[in-house]
């Protein structure tokens, strides 16, 4: 049994070195058929937009159709599993998200992958911050007029936003710790839907991710109160950041990028790197992210693997200190 397991050991060592030298010219090859792109929101939604945006340049850039896919579900996390179950190769890529790939790490008790095994992170796109709105009928004009008022009735106010693990229902939770006050979640599975009930009348709050806002703030359909900005945004100069409507330190960004499988070669990530950067570089897409809000922000493999390790860090405080209870 020694013996055979010897040869075994041999065997893989020998295919590796084979393959590691090789790898080089097989990334400069790449890719020679089509590239599945995963996002896992649904479709019409901004990280869907922005994900379509980047697959057409990809695939113009690499000669080879790169397909997008929406495999929805849990905030994100079933098109994470599929991809970091999918074979290393990079024919398969995720479009990361801050929930999926930072938050549901300590929100569910059990998630199929391990955020930081079983990806390689190749670069952040950009980011995004919430925004919280108001119907038009509500008295607030203001987040301490808000706050104010919730403080007065505990439980009584209510916002729309996404599910649990989401980035705007987080953002309420770090804003609920922050200033200790109690308000209700009401959470859609669409976030789009969400908004329409607060457009409606139904619901007097909602928070989300700012492209989605833009334009029934401009149109005067919902009140902006607040962007989670450390600056304002140009598309709404007259909307305060949360520290300048008194909350000191409040900033939450969403942000979305780009991860391959765990496993794929260092050559090809570099590769990708270099190609998806390049891209991000663009003057058109950098103009048509920054009209969404989502000015890109690429940036080296060790830095976006580095930014991911400090949100996992910083979401598992905040769900652990707002006593959220695992899925």
């Amino acid at each position: 049994m020694r013996v055979i397991g010897s040869s075994r050991g041999l065997s893989c060592a020998i295919a590796a070195a084979i393959w590691i030298c090789a790898a080089p010219s097989w990334a400069q090859n790449y890719p020679s058929k089509p590239i599945r792109y995963v996002i896992p929101f649904d479709p019409g939604t901004s990280p869907d937009v922005v994900g379509r945006i980047l697959a057409e340049r990809f695939t113009r850039l690499w000669g080879q159709q790169v397909v997008v896919e929406n495999r929805v579900g849990a905030a994100g996390v079933l098109g994470s599993a599929f991809v970091a179950k999918s074979p290393p190769d990079g024919y398969t890529l995720l479009q990361a998200n801050i929930a999926p790939n930072a938050i549901s790490v300590s929100l569910h008790a059990k998630i199929p992958y391990d955020q930081l095994r079983d990806f390689a992170p190749i670069t952040r796109i950009g980011m995004t911050p919430n925004i919280i709105t108001v119907h038009p009928s509500t008295p607030f004009k203001s987040i301490k007029q808000l706050i104010a008022y919730a403080k007065a009735h505990p439980g009584q106010l209510s916002y729309s936003s996404a599910i649990v693990g989401t980035s705007p229902q987080l953002s309420m939770e770090l804003l609920k710790l922050q200033v200790n006050f109690d308000i209700v979640h009401i959470p859609y599975r669409i976030a789009a839907h969400g908004v329409t009930d607060t457009i409606g009348g139904q619901v007097p709050i909602n928070i989300s991710n700012v492209p989605a806002l833009i334009g029934p703030v401009q149109t005067g359909r919902l009140r902006a109160l607040a962007v989670t900005s450390a600056q304002r945004i140009a598309q709404l100069p007259d909307v305060p950041t949360m520290q300048e409507s008194g909350v000191p330190g409040f900033e939450v960004n969403s942000w979305y990028g780009v991860a391959a499988p765990a496993g794929t070669p260092v050559p090809l990530l570099d590769k990708l790197h270099a190609d998806i950067t390049s891209v991000l570089r663009l003057p058109e897409i950098q103009q048509r992210l920054t009209e969404m809000v989502i000015p890109p922000s690429p940036t080296s493999r060790k830095e976006f693997d580095e930014f991911i390790r400090a949100e996992i860090a910083r979401w598992a405080r905040v769900i652990r200190d707002a006593g959220i209870a695992q899925q």
